[in-house]
């Protein structure tokens, strides 16, 4: 093999071509490259030795078997030749525009150079457009013809195609390299990042796509074949982008570009791309930087649009390609590699090959929606089929609003929902949904639903007079997305909460969806009955007093450890948060009956104490609006022996959550150090506790000591880390080592407890491997803690009680 006929055919100071210089010989590459010179031809160079031996096969490769295809030898090319794309200007020996059209290995049957001697080839394509075994035949030589003339045939074997097929020359015709067409390499246009990949195929910019939709499963499937991205909640949007111009579509195609403000659509129109068409989800993140549906919606109502983020999990077409044939794993490395330099509004959908379970198990304890699992290497089918599956942390999805409660609260406002879902045509009532609404959503149904009344019932069959009673009927076209328990043996919901509108889905689409979901753990039923259920708690979060209920109904079984039978002081708000809030430490006049006194002995003024030890003297909390639950240190049953220790960890201005962790292990180690176990919850608020289960020995002024001095300790060894002191002007850039809930009468928040702060969020007890920077301080709320829950293999406080020691009489020592 030798180049000297190359480098004479070349002035290498004119043409942007290789000089080229011999290879190792070592090595079996191919390369296929499309050549526009005086006429349009492909170039076969097949790498022998240190060159690549060539031939310009006039017509293209052909995938038919049999189908023989003239091939004229030329000179040898050198093996840096492989890589050339580009155009050789006018009056240059080959003028015009070369790309690489198909690339990758080859393998001889037998020696090559005796082929080539003997003028036939046998071999095999390993590329990304030709694959299987070809035939390369020389002809007889006729008079004055100056090269040789060989012939390239496709074998039969399963890489062929019959005639009929479509030619694989029109079907691919980009770059293998670049991803661009002749014409885009003529133009200089940009490379398309990566290369095109198997079962793209040239097409015009579709209009709309419909979208691929996924199966709802309880468990997440498992094996290599799959991915898993966190399932999003917020809006499935398609952004198509021409030329500049960003339309996002909704599922059905609704054109809803102008509802999100104008940086998702200039973000979009900025990427490296002429088209494109990206699949996606239009979010807002509340707080721990999880998508938040309530949140987008409050953002969409009140005209807000600086927290819009487009989390893109799919690239369908780009820039004369249509993708959908493509496997989903080369769709989403060439979607990366679309979005690698661009930050916020524009996000791309990071996936996990680990097992699906566990990384639904993380999702939901992370208190996300749940998860997307898809086949790696499947194609984009629109339509809901089995390639995609869906499993969520908890039960949720789309009803009809066939009708409303007004409130009890207020003449302009719902109270609550009346849903249905359709079957064989007809509108199956489900139940109702009585807590999710913020006072403004509340107040925007009732405008919306009030001009959609009807006399008669959209509900097939006829409604008994519970489900009847208060109803306004309405047109049933409106869609709501639901969070709800689960469903009872008759279909009906138990304990819905209402999410927002599903303006993007038609109401005549709207089914109930089947899971093999087992039944769930049996919930508690409290007798008490609430006064104005639909009244708002947490007006933002739309949080109402029938919501508390359910929630604590939920985590009963996980709560009532912390807070039966021990004295409680309690923050009211009788009328939710936006109103007076005020403490309580003893009984009030109309104190629900479920609600237990005792005496305190200490207390000269003979005041009561208040305590609960069942459901019902919760539920009959939350109807005298207690909306936090401080417990005291001690039992009824023992007032004066403390059984447990509180260390609460509480940040000054300037301190990061990465400092307040290590923080929380470096208590953890000193009460190890003194022969007591550690517990971690977050506290709703801005810090965490650290709790230690005691043998009820040592009294008050002991356990406070032993607290007061690790306190000090850690004062002592790090003072520009901790101050154990209250002094708030003090605190800056420190922690609060807070010691003081452990005297008589203090109280710390409960775990499980609501917190009458905005979100409505609640004190989380949590694993210390869970402790890390993706959960912080207000992590977990009413609305998320469920799914949380329903996660769980264990309750991550279940050994509190059983891992109880004595206090030892020896004080915590300093480190330093």
């Amino acid at each position: 093999m030798t180049l000297q006929t190359y480098r004479k055919m070349r002035d290498f100071g004119n043409t942007p071509e290789p000089g080229g210089k011999a290879g190792s010989g070592a090595g079996n590459a191919f390369v296929i490259q499309k050549h526009d010179a005086r006429r349009l031809h492909y170039d076969l160079r097949l790498q022998i030795g240190g060159a690549l031996a060539s031939w310009a096969v006039t017509r293209g490769p052909s995938l038919i078997a049999a189908d023989k295809r003239l091939a004229v030898r030329v000179e040898d090319h050198p093996l840096d030749y492989g890589d050339f794309e580009g155009t050789i200007p006018a009056g240059n020996y080959g003028a015009g525009t070369v790309l690489v059209w198909d690339r990758g290995t080859w393998e001889a049957e037998g020696d090559p150079l005796k082929g080539l001697e003997k003028g036939h080839l046998e071999f095999s394509l390993s590329g990304e457009k030709l694959a299987g075994r070809w035939h390369l035949v020389r002809m007889a030589r006729k008079p004055r013809e100056k090269r040789e003339n060989w012939l390239l045939i496709k074998s039969e074997d399963e890489h062929a195609r019959a005639k009929g097929d479509p030619d694989i020359l029109s079907e691919r015709p980009e770059s293998v390299k670049t991803g661009r067409t002749l014409d885009g390499v003529a133009a200089g246009a940009s490379p398309v990042p990566g290369p095109a990949p198997r079962g793209a195929r040239k097409a015009a910019l579709p209009q709309f796509i419909e979208p691929q939709l996924a199966t709802l499963r309880r468990h997440a499937p498992t094996g290599d074949d799959w991915l898993h991205e966190i399932k999003f909640d917020g809006y499935r949007l398609q952004a198509r982008i021409d030329t500049g111009k960003v339309t996002l579509l909704t599922r059905s195609g609704l054109d809803w570009t102008a509802r999100f403000g104008s940086a998702v659509a200039q973000a979009l129109a900025a990427l490296p791309v002429d088209q494109a068409i990206l699949d996606g989800e239009i979010v807002v993140e509340g707080a721990g930087g999880a998508s938040d549906f309530a949140a987008l919606q409050a953002d969409l109502s009140g005209g807000r649009d600086d927290r819009f983020r487009y989390v893109a999990f799919d690239l369908l077409y780009r820039d004369g390609r249509d993708l959908r044939g493509v496997a989903l794993l080369e769709r989403k490395q060439a979607l990366q590699a679309l979005l690698s330099e661009t930050t916020d509004p524009l996000r791309y959908s990071e996936h996990f090959e680990d097992e699906g379970e566990m990384v639904l198990r993380h999702a939901c304890r992370l208190r996300l929606e749940g998860v997307i699992s898809k086949r790696v290497a499947e194609k984009y089918r629109s339509g809901r089929g089995r390639d995609w599956i869906k499993s969520k942390c908890a039960e949720r999805q789309e009803m009809v609003i066939g009708g409303y409660v007004p409130a009890t609260t207020s003449d302009s406002a719902i109270g609550s929902l009346v849903l249905g879902v359709y079957e064989d045509g007809k509108l199956r009532h489900v139940g109702r949904a009585g807590t999710g609404y913020s006072r403004e959503v509340a107040e925007d149904l009732f405008r919306r639903l009030s001009r959609m009344e009807r006399k008669r019932s959209p509900f097939s069959g006829r409604l008994d007079a519970a489900a009847r009673r208060g109803v306004v009927f309405v047109k049933p076209e409106l869609v709501a997305e639901v969070e709800f328990r689960d469903w009872t043996g008759a279909g009906m919901l138990r304990h819905a909460a209402f999410r927002g509108l599903r303006e993007d889905k038609p109401a005549r689409e709207v089914v109930q969806e089947q899971t093999a979901q087992g039944k769930a753990p049996a919930r508690p039923v409290s007798r008490v009955k609430l006064t104005h259920p639909d009244r708002v708690y947490w007006p933002g979060a739309g949080v109402t007093k029938e919501g508390v209920a359910h929630y604590y109904a939920d985590v009963w079984r996980f709560m009532a450890p912390h807070v039966i039978n021990r004295p409680l002081a309690l923050l009211r708000c009788p009328q939710g948060i936006a109103k007076s809030c005020f403490f309580q430490k003893h009984a009030w006049r109309g104190m629900n009956r479920e609600i237990l006194t005792l005496r305190d002995p200490k207390d000269d003024k003979d005041a009561t104490l208040i305590a609960i030890d069942t459901l019902d003297g919760l539920i009959g909390l939350v109807q005298g609006g207690a909306l936090e639950i401080h417990p005291w240190q001690a039992a009824t049953d023992a007032l004066e022996k403390p059984d447990q220790l509180i260390i609460d960890l509480d940040p000054g201005d300037g301190v990061e959550w990465p400092v307040m962790l290590d923080a929380a292990q470096e208590v953890r180690q000193r009460l190890s150090d003194a022969g007591l176990a550690a517990f971690v919850k977050t506290t709703g608020g801005k810090g965490l506790h650290v709790a230690a289960p005691l043998q009820p020995r040592a009294g008050w002024d002991a356990v406070k000591g032993f607290a007061r001095d690790l306190a000090q300790a850690m004062e002592a060894d790090n003072p520009d880390r901790f101050i154990a002191k209250s002094t708030k002007s003090a605190r800056k850039g420190r922690i609060y080592v807070d010691y003081l809930r452990n005297g008589r009468g203090a109280t710390a928040i409960a775990p499980y407890s609501t917190r009458a702060r905005e979100g409505a969020t609640v004190s989380m007890p949590l694993g210390w491997e869970e402790l890390g920077p993706a959960i912080g301080p207000d992590h977990f709320t009413v609305t998320n803690a469920r799914a949380r829950l329903s996660a769980l293999e264990s309750d991550p406080w279940a050994g509190f009680r059983d891992a109880a020691a004595p206090l030892e009489a020896r004080k915590p020592r300093r480190r330093g």
